[in-house]
């Protein structure tokens, strides 16, 4: 089982944490080809969101851009935000000049007006928020009634798994900060998690207004396993546990 330090999640909001100007560009080679973004994550997230053409859709956390990408390809209209200028350099450089891409922070007010998307997309983003509540707040008002909220997060179950081989004592109920170091590209940062159980996730939704219709555990895609034959030593079935997946329904 792939450890959950490897997540490399997209950015929400950098300080002497998770600052992703520092390892844009190992990230973003990372994220590229990485198990747990490029054969798990993200299909997982483009198959949760099916047929979007058409649709407007907020990829909020976008990061570098490949899931922009991937749902601009498949015909959606998309907007990018992003806290990191370096990740949205980054972006500007896959997507071109004239891709939507805005510096937003989730912790703070959006700036677009009510009711703007059909879909927003928080693809590994939400678990670097301590609160959940203003920032489902304002996804919840630029979504049109009836929109989608794509979610991916840290599986709080293996989080705790993780914990536990550790040796450290598994701390699964309440809001708790997790840190960890990662090096890409040869630059270093340290990153700050908030893990939360799953109840807290779930009465996070309701409360700022959202129906829960997806709760999702994928499985990785099946040429991962002949690429990455280390990473899957000892794991027999076709999942694992690393990422949450929600989709939800705005009110």
């Amino acid at each position: 089982m792939p450890a959950i330090p490897e997540d490399h999640g997209e950015t929400a909001h950098p300080s002497r944490f998770n600052d992703y100007d520092t390892i844009a560009e190992g990230y973003t080679a990372e994220n590229e080809t990485g198990l747990l973004n490029a054969y798990y994550e993200r299909p997982a997230m483009l198959e949760l969101a099916g047929d979007v053409t058409g649709r407007r859709i907020l990829d909020a956390g976008c990061g570098s851009g490949p899931l922009f990408a991937e749902l601009r390809d498949r015909g959606a209209v998309v907007t990018g935000i992003d806290a990191s200028a370096g990740m949205l350099e980054m972006a500007r450089r896959r997507l071109g000049a004239d891709a939507d891409l805005r510096a937003a922070d989730l912790a703070g007010p959006l700036p677009f007006p009510d009711d703007t998307f059909d879909d927003v997309i928080a693809s590994l983003v939400l678990h670097y928020l301590e609160d959940w509540g203003p920032a489902l707040a304002e996804l919840r008002r630029v979504l049109r009634p009836g929109g989608r909220l794509l979610v991916s997060v840290d599986h709080p179950f293996s989080v705790t798994l993780w914990q536990h081989l550790a040796g450290e004592k598994p701390r699964y109920f309440g809001t708790r900060a997790r840190t960890d170091e990662w090096t890409m590209g040869g630059r270093t940062t340290r990153m700050r998690f908030w893990d939360r159980p799953l109840h807290a996730m779930t009465d996070a939704f309701t409360e700022a207004g959202f129906r829960i219709s997806v709760i999702s555990e994928p499985p990785f895609v099946p040429e991962a396993r002949e690429l990455f034959p280390e990473e899957f030593r000892g794991i027999t079935g076709a999942r694992f546990l690393s990422f949450l997946f929600f989709v939800l329904e705005a009110g």
